[in-house]
Order: C-alpha cells, then sequence, then structure tokens
C-alpha cells in the first residue's frame, strides 16, 4: 500500500509511471502541502509530431493537472538546434531554424488535447527554451554555469558511458546538452517557480544535473521524477512498428490506424497500457485486465476506444470503432480504411501483390512481402494468396471503384486506381 501524502504520487505510483524520484519524502512533502506545484516536461522539436513514445509524459503532465498541480509543457526550441545524446549511438540531424519552427507548430497542437491551458493557478503554460538560450553569451555562460559542472561526473552519467563504451563518437556540441537541460531548470525555476521536473528514465543524469545547477545558485531543493522506459511484452519500443511511427497528429496518421494500434495490444500488455493510457478507475482496469482467452479481445477494445478518446477526441474514437466493426465483424469494405492511389496503367498490365504490400507499409521490402504472401497472410478482395509472384490487375476493382488488401486478419488498405 503506497505510502504516499500526495495525490497525484499516489496515483502516479499505482498507474506505473513511477520509475525513479530524487528525493522521495521531499518531493512527497511539497505535493501535498504545497498547490499548485509548477512542474515541467521537455519536448525537443524533432519531428512535426510526437509519438506514442511520448505519451506516458503527456499522461503524467495531465494527471499532474488532474491532482491540483501546474503543468509546464518546455519547447525545446533551443535544444533541437544540438540534439539529445542520451543513449543514441549517433548523432541527431541538425535541423534548419525553419524546420524546427515547422515542428514545434505541429507538437503544439497535440497538447490541446490532453491539457486545459490559460491564465489559471493550475492551467498548463507552453514554453519554448529558445527565448533564453539564444541570448546566451557563450563565455559568460561558461563562467557563470560551466564552473558547477564536473567534467568527470558527466562521463560517469550512463547516457554518456554507454556511448562512449560502444567506441561511438560524441562531439562536444552534444556533450553541451547536458549542460543547456540543467540550465533550463534553473531557468524555469527562476521564472515560474517550477519545482519538479519529469521525463523518461533515459532524462535521470540531465535531471540531477539542473536540480544541483540550482541548489549551487539558489540554495533551494528542486526534485525530479522520471518514468520507466516502455517496451512492449514482446520487447518492442513503444512508438514505433514495422509500419512506421504512431504519430499523435491526426495528420500524420488516422484516427482508424492509432485505433488499430491499440486494438492490436499483445495480450500481456492490456492492463498495464490500460492504467497508463486511459482515465478508467483502477477497479474497471482490474475487472478488465482479469479477462482471459477470447474475452481479452473486449478489454483491447476498451482500450483502444478511451486511447483514441483522449488523444483524437470521442467522435473520432466512436468513428474508429464502427469502422472497425464494419470491416471486422461484417466483412463489410469500408470508405474509411487507409487508401494508397496507383497509377491505373499498373493494374492493367498487372501490379505485382508484393509490391501492393509494401507500398502499403505491409512489408519493408519486396522480399519480405513475397514470404507473407507465401505463408498465405495476404488478401485481396478477402480471398487468399498464395503465389509469392502474382498480379494485381483492373479485374479485382470493386464496384465501389477499389482494392481491398488485407495483410493478416487486421490490417487493410484500399488500393485506389488514379
Amino acid at each position: 500500500m503506497s505510502t504516499f501524502q500526495s495525490s497525484f504520487l499516489r496515483e502516479a505510483e499505482a498507474r506505473g509511471y513511477i520509475h525513479q524520484l530524487t528525493d522521495t519524502q521531499g518531493l512527497d512533502a511539497v505535493l501535498a502541502e504545497r498547490a499548485p506545484v509548477p512542474a515541467y516536461i521537455g519536448f525537443d522539436c524533432t519531428a512535426d509530431s510526437l509519438h506514442v513514445g511520448s505519451l506516458v509524459s503527456i499522461m503524467l503532465l495531465r494527471r499532474l493537472q488532474q491532482h491540483g498541480h501546474k503543468p509546464i509543457v518546455l519547447m525545446g526550441g533551443g535544444t533541437t538546434k544540438v540534439g539529445d545524446p542520451s543513449f543514441r549511438d549517433d548523432q541527431r540531424p541538425l535541423l534548419s531554424d525553419e524546420q524546427i519552427q515547422a515542428n514545434m507548430a505541429g507538437i503544439k497542437t497535440i497538447f490541446q488535447q490532453f491539457l486545459t491551458f490559460g491564465d489559471g493557478p493550475t492551467d498548463a503554460v507552453m514554453v519554448n527554451n529558445d527565448d533564453w538560450l539564444r541570448e546566451l553569451n557563450y563565455i559568460a555562460f561558461l563562467r557563470d554555469f560551466g564552473r558547477h559542472f564536473s567534467v568527470n561526473r558527466m562521463l560517469a552519467f550512463d547516457s554518456v558511458r554507454l556511448r562512449l563504451d560502444r567506441e561511438q563518437p560524441l562531439t562536444f556540441l552534444e556533450f553541451n546538452y547536458m549542460i543547456l537541460q540543467a540550465y533550463d531548470f534553473y531557468q524555469l525555476y527562476r521564472t515560474q517557480g517550477c519545482r519538479l521536473q519529469m521525463g523518461g528514465s533515459d532524462q535521470w543524469g540531465n535531471i540531477v544535473n539542473g536540480i544541483e545547477l540550482t541548489r549551487r545558485l539558489e540554495s533551494v531543493e528542486l526534485f525530479g521524477l522520471t518514468t520507466p522506459l516502455l517496451t512492449t511484452a514482446s520487447g518492442q519500443k513503444m512508438g514505433k512498428t514495422a509500419d512506421g511511427a504512431i504519430w499523435l497528429n491526426a495528420e500524420n496518421l488516422s484516427a482508424y490506424d492509432y485505433y488499430q494500434y491499440w486494438r492490436n495490444t499483445e495480450d500481456a500488455d492490456v492492463g498495464r497500457f490500460l492504467r497508463l493510457f486511459t482515465e478508467l478507475p483502477m477497479d474497471r482496469v482490474a475487472e478488465l485486465e482479469a479477462l482471459e482467452g477470447a474475452d481479452i479481445n473486449e478489454a483491447k477494445k476498451v482500450l483502444a476506444f478511451e486511447a483514441t478518446k483522449l488523444c483524437r477526441g470521442e467522435a473520432a474514437a466512436e468513428h474508429a470503432a464502427e469502422t472497425t466493426r464494419r470491416v471486422f465483424e461484417q466483412g463489410q469494405l469500408d470508405a474509411d480504411l487507409p487508401r494508397i492511389e496507383i497509377a491505373r496503367d499498373r493494374l492493367t498490365e498487372g501490379a505485382p501483390l508484393y509490391a501492393l504490400l509494401r507500398e502499403a507499409g505491409f512489408a519493408a521490402s519486396n522480399g519480405e512481402a513475397r514470404r507473407f504472401i507465401k505463408g498465405g497472410g495476404a488478401k485481396v478482395n478477402d480471398a487468399k494468396i498464395t503465389d509469392p509472384y502474382s498480379v494485381v490487375t483492373t479485374d479485382a476493382v470493386t464496384e465501389q471503384g477499389v482494392i481491398k488488401l488485407s495483410a493478416g486478419k487486421k490490417r487493410h488498405a484500399l488500393i485506389v486506381p488514379a
């Protein structure tokens, strides 16, 4: 049974959000005694959307707000120019200012779905660290802040040590990242009264540096909380599949595909994902987690609906669920399935089925697609095809003017002759 006094930490612990805390008793006391406590998580702008891998952090900010505290969303407009080297074997591609701004614009829309923004004491705020990092005088910064960092200690952090142990180069630019992130925490304490930084377990070293820097400069105690690095039961990293990243933005991934990602959750992950990614009461989660055999599919439907509702809205979740029901339970061809346009001339000549499977994202290569067909996993208009060199022609175009392409029981797309 939890001993936390803070309702936020109690729920975070019960739902599986906590991996490490820097000062458990101190943070618990601050969160229990003071409201609201400002807390932040940083998000670098390396793409025009975040993916499911960031969803634990986003949900944690949502829980924080629900318990009467103030979320700060830090956009890494400045740190993205450097690139976080934490637990990477290579340097991130350097992006232009224009690319970073475009990516930031796409990411901002995601948070409107999960957090309430405004001027109230618990309303979320969004800030951009480029606002203070771009004005830094390098020599003055090194004199005032660099002297508080021990290179020996920085080299000892796992995020750096593992890179060096693998004999992968770590640029001086990247090495500065943890100093800049520590400075972010210091700045947010000074300007926003921020007492807590949260993030994934790979951010532990960066968070600790920010706490120590602020303690030396301001003689104040800040706190850190990290979340577990999430993998699926089969060991896959959250957020990416063989078909690509599971983006949170509707412009990058349809609500139907987002729903299907959660609907296809492995049995062993259903309970954990219900706790992390839905707002169902814990007793309801326990009921669904206890389902066995074919009944676990009902729990997966609930997970898919609730997760999609949070990210895309209830109407989109209902539409995706109804599309799924028509496609899978009634076997109907549905216009809301992903659509892929191909030149009609290719169908006139006969397009290889393996090529269509690859273009639909159902296989990473032609060879993989042929093996998939040979294994009996491919269908054209719900008819199984086992010849790996079969072709699809205009004869397969249905009365609706499309061809239904299927990979297994759960992945479908419509080929549209153009």
